[in-house]
């Protein structure tokens, strides 16, 4: 049983992209991520789940942008300077399909040791955090590792893909 743990956290082995949010530091598998961009004019969408934002046009394609404070129902600030949107790639119902994840702040690409990864802890079945690939001991601290297919669950991947 531990070789299927520690085989689990090998795999995840490799470089992310981490950010903050509110005075927690995540981190996203550099794979999936597709640019960085500054904040652009977000246009609001009536009768959209309370976690999006509206989307942008990113170069002529529609991208709808999902504020992650709200999803984590974290408290919500106005935008700053540092606010940036990262447009990652997820799979949804129908392929590929780039999704803006709003966070209030880039900090750097880091390559993360699998020795260095830990599952996520159990909080019982009342808490689900099948969207944390685990948690990253890196300079001191710990980055909570998100598995981004995971964030959004499937009913709510295909809301925003009807969206675009």
């Amino acid at each position: 049983m531990a070789e299927a743990a520690e085989v689990k956290t090998v795999a995840q082995a490799g470089k992310y992209l981490t950010f903050k949010l509110v005075d927690e530091e995540y981190g996203l598998e550099i794979l999936k991520v597709r640019e960085i961009i500054g904040l652009l004019p977000i246009t609001s969408l009536p009768r959209t789940p309370f976690f999006v934002r509206g989307i942008i046009n990113l170069r002529g394609k529609v991208i709808p942008v999902i504020d992650l404070r709200k999803k984590f129902e974290l408290d919500v600030t106005e935008d700053t300077e540092q606010t940036c949107i990262i447009v990652v790639d997820v799979i949804g119902s129908t392929g590929n399909i780039q999704v803006g994840i709003l966070v209030d702040s880039v900090s750097e690409v880091l390559d993360i040791n699998g020795g260095d990864i830990e599952d996520a802890p159990m909080f019982g079945s009342s808490v689900d955090t099948a969207f944390i690939l685990g948690m990253a001991k890196v300079k001191g601290s710990v980055k909570i590792l998100l598995n981004i297919e995971k964030v959004l669950s499937t009913a709510e991947l295909e809301n925003v893909e009807n969206m675009v």
